[in-house]
């Protein structure tokens, strides 16, 4: 796997500085799990919603795939954690962290982001269509500059890879909905109705939108506030 060889890489680099995976967020454990599951419950119940409104505007429901076996299913989440882990410690972890060092948090997000949107024209495979690259580039420069600031103020890569692996689990794994095909739950079969401009709207971009801001309010507000009232009680002990 991926995963581990660029842990590995990331670890020699911060060595060579005399420093340690402390530095990705691989310290304080308990924070890191609290982390963890809130982003990975905030980002599951906004990819479950998306695909629950698809459902009932196009007027469908899910079902079960007959053909789900053990094996799909761990071929399926070793593929999305992969993927996941490849992109996170890509884009955020040692490259995002001395990019912070040389230009400051803002600068870096957003440099990041713009590369996260950009990377997405060829693993999609839109590069050359206009339209979809200008799709493409606002939803993942968008959701890369969540997970950057996700990194930025956590100091950890915690976080973002459970924003971003609940998100890929629900929308790939749950509602089959990527390169792997039929996954856990497929559409009911007959004709399904076209969604409308506002229906296409709505679910491809404005619940992915209050998702992102919903990943900004748990980041600058009820974060930091929780951290604040941990501390409190672990002074007064």
């Amino acid at each position: 796997m991926i995963g581990p060889l660029l842990i590995g890489i990331s670890w020699i680099l911060l060595r060579l500085q005399k420093r340690s995976l402390s530095e990705l967020g691989f310290n304080k454990p308990l924070q890191r799990l609290f982390e963890f599951f809130a982003g990975f419950a905030l980002a599951g119940v906004f990819a479950t919603s998306q695909y629950l409104f698809i459902a009932y505007f196009s007027d469908f429901s899910w079902r079960l795939n007959p053909q789900l076996d053990a094996l799909l299913v761990v071929e399926s989440l070793r593929w999305n954690i992969n993927s996941v882990l490849f992109e996170e410690l890509l884009f955020r972890a040692y490259l995002l962290y001395k990019a912070i060092e040389f230009l400051g948090p803002k600068k870096a997000c957003l440099l990041s982001a713009v590369c996260f949107g950009i990377y997405h024209w060829f693993s999609y495979g839109v590069f050359g269509a206009w339209i979809s690259m200008i799709y493409v580039f606002i939803l993942t420069a968008s959701v890369g500059l969540m997970l950057a600031y996700a990194f930025a103020l956590t100091k950890s890569i915690f976080l973002p890879i459970a924003l971003h692996l609940a998100w890929n689990v629900v929308t790939i794994f749950v509602f089959s909905n990527g390169p792997l095909g039929d996954q856990l739950l497929i559409a009911s079969s007959g004709e399904l109705s076209k969604l409308s401009t506002f229906e296409q709207i709505f679910t491809s971009l404005i619940i992915p939108f209050i998702y992102i801001g919903s990943a900004f309010l748990l980041m600058f507000k009820i974060l930091p506030k929780l951290t604040v009232l941990k501390s409190k009680s672990v002074s007064t002990t």
